[in-house]
């Protein structure tokens, strides 16, 4: 017989389960939901980090500086004028270059040859009184080769400082190649034992040239012609490369203040039978001037130009000439007279120091007052940095000036 009291219908049997039973994930939420939430500690952190980083950085890349533009002057000038070698208004430099080119062609033969070696030497004189050498008055090299004077001379008196000078020309004693010696000192023989041994001497600037004895060969007039023509061409390219190394800093070349002379050297046998080389030497000169110097001189020259005195530099020289007055100085001329004609772009040299000084402990106003009253500074940017800072340090050292490109 079947039983139905044990059987509970389902609707009574979640009635009779005791609360404890219920599922622990409710509890869980509920907990959940109940929690306070935590304060953003880091990300307030994070942001007041940023913050100060920002401010430091403004801090750390303060800047106070000037960026001057210099004025410029166009000058059209026909004038003369006069260096001197000494400290002065204009002063100038003689600076040179000197190089040998050679070519091997074919002899058409040999010859039998015999001649001396010559050149020209300036003889110095630091005494008192002028000194007269005699015809054939002798100059020896350390060497001991002996080159005589063809011509009787007299040397001026003069100091050790600034000693008395003259030119002239001398001839090697002996034929041969041996006396085709480069620069040289020379002493007088003839004064050996006397006070006049250290106070008359001589020295060259050049080398000596034109001596030769024995067989040489002899290359074709044409052939010669044609090739001494090609070596001038190659030297004049050289020349014109090592004299602008020679130039000094700050120092300018202007157009026309340089020559070049050429000197055909005798042919000397080649490495290859049958052949000569021939060789033909170039020496250029030039004189230069010191670029501040002559951008005032310049300025100085022309009328009308308002021009105060303030240092100048000449920025090309493309469309200047100069014009000796008479011949280009040598190393030993103490004075040079030209004529310049053409125009010149003139620049104010910027005196960063006195920029600085000019706007230290200023406002941004007035400093900008202040720079209007330099006639170097054509146009000026100041920069302050933090963007609320308005006034300079007051030690112009803290205060960078910055010259730009007119």
């Amino acid at each position: 017989m079947n039983k139905f009291d044990d059987i509970i219908p389902p609707s009574r049997r979640r009635e009779m389960e005791p609360l404890s039973q219920t599922p622990t994930t409710n509890t869980a939420s509920q907990r959940a939901s109940g929690r306070q939430p935590r304060f953003p500690y880091v990300t307030i952190t994070i942001v007041i980090l940023v913050i100060a980083a920002s401010v430091g950085a403004l801090f750390y890349f303060s800047n106070a500086s000037v960026e001057v533009m210099p004025n410029t002057l166009s000058a059209s000038v026909q004038s003369s004028f006069t260096a001197s070698s000494s400290a002065g208004g204009l002063p100038f430099k003689v600076i040179s270059a000197e190089k040998i080119a050679s070519q091997s062609v074919k002899a058409s033969g040999t010859k039998t040859v015999s001649s001396s070696a010559s050149g020209t030497v300036t003889i110095y004189n630091t005494q008192s009184k002028s000194q007269q050498l005699i015809t054939n008055t002798r100059f020896a090299t350390s060497a001991g080769l002996i080159f005589r004077i063809h011509a009787a001379v007299t040397v001026p008196s003069g100091t050790t400082a600034v000693p008395g000078k003259v030119t002239a020309k001398v001839f090697a004693d002996k034929a041969g190649g041996s006396y085709n010696v480069g620069p040289s000192s020379f002493t007088v023989p003839g004064f050996a034992s006397t006070p006049q041994a250290d106070k008359v001497y001589a020295r060259s600037s050049t080398a000596m040239t034109g001596g030769a004895s024995g067989s040489v060969p002899v290359v074709d007039v044409t052939t010669e012609a044609q090739t001494r023509r090609a070596l001038k061409t190659a030297l004049t390219a050289d020349l014109e490369k090592s004299l602008q190394s020679q130039i000094p800093a700050g120092y300018l070349l202007i157009p026309g203040a340089a020559t070049t002379t050429f000197q055909e050297l005798d042919f000397a046998p080649s490495a290859n039978s049958g052949t000569a080389d021939v060789k033909e030497k170039g020496i250029v000169t030039a004189v230069v001037f010191p670029n501040t110097a002559l951008g005032k001189a310049i300025a100085s020259s022309v009328p009308g130009l308002s021009y105060q005195g303030e240092p100048l530099t000449v920025s090309k020289t493309d469309a200047l000439t100069l014009t000796p007055a008479s011949h280009m100085p040598d190393a030993e001329a103490t004075s040079f007279s030209f004529t310049l004609s053409g125009s010149a772009p003139l620049v104010y040299t910027v005196d960063t120091a006195r920029i600085a000084a000019a706007v230290a402990g200023k406002t941004r106003s007035a400093a900008e007052v202040a720079l209007t009253s330099y006639p170097e500074v054509s146009r000026a940017i100041i920069i302050l940095r933090p963007f609320w800072k308005q006034t300079f340090p007051e030690d112009p050292a803290a205060i960078r000036v910055v010259v730009t490109n007119p």
